[in-house]
């Protein structure tokens, strides 16, 4: 488990302790309050190691700021609106391209289909349809395989059986 800040300091300034004690030397009062209040990075300094820190973790650039960051203008905002807008626009101008292209194409394709001949125009539609076959994989297919193979058994064997005890009812009858 990582340490707090605050425990790492703890135990730094109990081995220091501990070596003064041992080495016999006191520093000054006024030394000592003197390292006890130092800051060891500045106020910045240590702003953008956190926001760094932030974005390695993962959290969006925009929620990393501080409050007292420098505001875009009203127009920057307003044009980064716009610019996100027109982005949009485009992207859905572009989808709907794509999807009049992909009707045009069936369109076109199912033109095609009824030009033909009956004999040909079925063989195309069943190709068509072929190609939208999911096909299942070797394990599936073993697996229905078996499941058939055993299912007919089983029937085979119920209606042999039947056969048998019918057969022999409709003798002793006769």
């Amino acid at each position: 488990m990582a340490k707090t800040r605050a425990q790492r300091k703890a135990e730094r300034r109990a081995r220091e302790a501990q070596a003064e004690k041992l080495s016999g030397g006191e520093r000054s009062r006024e030394s000592r309050a003197q390292h006890d209040t130092q800051v060891p990075v500045s106020g910045e300094i240590a702003e953008i190691e956190a926001v760094e820190a932030g974005m390695a973790a993962g959290a969006p650039e925009a929620q990393l700021e501080t409050p007292d960051a420098p505001k875009r203008s009203r127009t920057e905002r307003r044009a980064e609106a716009k610019r996100l807008k027109e982005v949009e626009k485009r992207q859905r101008e572009e989808r709907k391209r794509r999807e009049r292209e992909q009707l045009a194409k069936r369109q076109k394709q199912a033109t095609a289909e009824r030009q033909r001949g009956g004999a040909i125009g079925f063989l195309t539609s069943c190709w068509a349809e072929l190609k939208k076959v999911q096909w299942p994989d070797r394990e599936t297919l073993v697996q229905a395989t078996a499941v058939t193979i055993i299912f007919v058994a089983v029937a085979a064997t119920y209606l042999g059986a039947l056969d048998a005890a019918f057969n022999y009812l409709v003798k002793q009858i006769l």
